[in-house]
């Protein structure tokens, strides 16, 4: 792969990035311009998004550079399993959609910390709210500003540390000026650019492969076909790598169905990665469910999220087929030291663009890089500060703070987290491997505890406080153990080695201790398990806030979306392709 040290721009790319970052500018302060007078005014928008801003901020917080560079450089390594953790939120989503969503808006919390007390205990608030700070900064923070410095610094020869700096003060300003309000309709335009960036590269590179006078139809079935890695250099530098991705086993590049001991998409993922991770990440996770707690109403909540689930569904086209027409294009990368492949990977995408991409449209690639990334640290930081501020110092500091107060701490904990952030950021280098392999295998970590609880909690009142305390504990107890076994025993087994693994019997023991417990303690108090809190099987209004006439159908746009994401699965389960 080549080891290009400049990226240069042309005067139509300035103008380009100019333009964006004017458009960002003019929403920000227009938007964000009003004077926050109380907390749901710049915590939670004021409670006014509409559909279309909440989903198009729903996905654009979620995607950044650990998309763009890690996720790309995964799909590069892996092949189409990776885009399994943007297809299986299928299962999250309908459940967000007709389940979580009326009892998260009818419990009128501002953080999902605030439910978990309302529903358990205060003690459970605290250490949710805790974990969220620390994971929010160290995880995902540090290593979004870290994936996006190393972007700059490959695209421009920019300082790691400067490029670090500048990213996370040109992206954080706008969250501690404007609150949710911006952050929200900033993410939405955002959107708008990143698909257009990331599609345009999709399709330079399939026209690459296609050669003169070929189609982008020739390109891909070009790309399957040497990701099918039958012959050639393609299928050496698989068998090079299928014994540290799958320990030797069957290993097929253009299928979601892979054996339990691979690396990050064993099959039973499929299964359970909706209840292990996804649940905490889409519904638990402030940054995200933040914006559907801003929403006008339960349709906009709703009719949001299937708006998030139609992107959801085309995603793999910008942040996964890179990775296979980089593949394509550089099989040797396969061929490294299994400890130099991943990083090389990370590093590949940016590097492709030299050869790819013109003047003139490298300044819409960078300004979807750029929003991808800015968009995710503006949420969470805004997020962030909301839980520092609300769960934390209201809750357990100064429960009768004046409204003024709690906003302008609000901005202050943001800078705060924002300035701990970028210090931390260069050293996630220092871990080695995928970027997004690390973020995920930290999700599996923390997430299966609380999802557990999360989830039977709303589903049975019998669970109490004492039963959700203890899952938790015992949760992250075990996931420290089976850590400590994969990296300090030898001849572990296999099948507990892949991160997702781990996250599905960690959730399934946080399953039964949360019951156990619960049913060994007096049951919660009726406070607890108020309908508002607990789901009452007798009294279900699933189509409440549905809308109304097909066109405007929580229900009929939902379906489309499911249909969608099913096909796009059996089409890469080794059934067709």
């Amino acid at each position: 792969m080549p080891n290009l040290e400049e990226f240069p721009l042309a005067n139509a790319d300035y103008l380009v990035f100019a333009a964006y970052c004017a458009l960002l500018c003019i929403v920000g302060y227009w938007v964000g311009r009003k004077e926050k007078q109380t907390s749901a005014d710049y915590f939670l928008a004021d409670r006014s998004l509409p559909w279309y801003v909440v989903g198009g901020s729903f996905i654009t917080a979620n995607i950044s550079s650990e998309h763009f560079i890690g996720m790309i450089g995964s799909a590069c390594v892996y092949g189409i399993c990776v885009a399994t953790s943007e297809w299986l939120n299928v299962g999250t989503f309908t459940l967000l959609i007709w389940v979580f969503i009326p009892f998260l808006l009818r419990a009128g919390v501002f953080t999902t910390a605030e439910f978990l007390e309302k529903r358990f205990h205060p003690v459970l608030r605290l250490f949710f709210a805790v974990v969220t700070v620390i994971s929010n900064v160290t995880v995902f923070l540090a290593a979004v500003l870290y994936g996006g410095g190393l972007a700059l610094q490959e695209l421009f020869g920019w300082d790691l540390w400067v490029a670090i700096v500048a990213l996370g003060i040109v992206a954080g300003s706008w969250a501690i000026y404007g609150g949710l309000k911006s952050v929200a309709w900033i993410d939405f335009w955002t959107m708008l650019v990143m698909l257009a960036g990331g599609l345009a590269v999709t399709v330079l590179g399939l026209q690459s492969l296609a050669g003169d006078g070929g189609s982008i139809l020739d390109g891909f079935r070009e790309m399957l076909e040497r990701n099918r890695a039958q012959s050639g250099a393609w299928a050496d530098a698989v068998a090079r790598a299928a014994p540290a991705i799958v320990h030797g086993e069957h290993y097929n590049r253009l299928s979601v169905l892979q054996p339990v001991t691979h690396e990050v998409a064993p099959w039973p993922s499929l299964i359970f990665s909706v209840f292990t991770i996804s649940i905490w990440y889409n519904v638990l996770n402030q940054f995200m469910i933040q914006r559907v707690l801003g929403a006008r109403d339960m349709y906009h909540a709703r009719m949001g999220i299937v708006f998030a689930g139609y992107v959801k569904a085309f995603l793999p086209v910008i942040i996964v087929v890179p990775g296979l027409i980089m593949f394509a294009q550089h099989p040797e990368v396969l061929t490294l030291p299994w400890d130099e492949v991943k990083p090389t990977a990370d590093k590949g995408y940016v590097r492709m663009l030299h050869t790819l991409v013109p003047a003139g449209l490298r300044g819409l690639f960078l300004a979807a890089l750029f929003g991808a990334i800015q968009s995710t640290v503006n949420s969470v930081l805004n997020s962030t500060g909301t839980v520092l501020t609300l769960d934390i110092y209201k809750r357990w500091i100064r429960p009768n703070a004046e409204e003024k107060t709690l906003v302008r701490l609000g901005m202050w904990s943001t800078t705060v987290v924002l300035v701990v952030s970028m210090g931390l950021a260069p050293f996630i280098e220092k871990l080695g491997g995928s970027l997004f392999v690390y973020i995920q295998t930290m999700y599996a970590f923390y997430a299966p505890p609380f999802a557990a609880v999360f989830l039977l909690g709303l589903l049975w009142r019998r669970i109490n406080a004492r039963g959700a305390i203890a899952a938790v504990v015992a949760g992250f107890l075990l996931g420290i153990g089976l850590k400590v076994y994969v990296n300090a025993v030898q001849d572990h087994a296999l099948w507990i080695e892949p991160y997702a693994m781990q996250a599905i019997v960690n959730w399934l023991f946080c399953l039964g201790v949360c019951t156990v417990v619960s049913l060994c303690s007096a049951p919660p108090a009726a406070a607890c398990v108020s309908d508002d809190l607990c789901l009452n099987w007798r009294q279900l209004t699933f189509l409440k806030g549905a809308g109304g006439v097909w066109y405007k159908s929580v229900l009929f746009w939902w379906a489309g979306f499911v249909v969608a994401i099913l096909t796009l699965l059996f089409l890469f389960s080794e059934l067709v392709f």
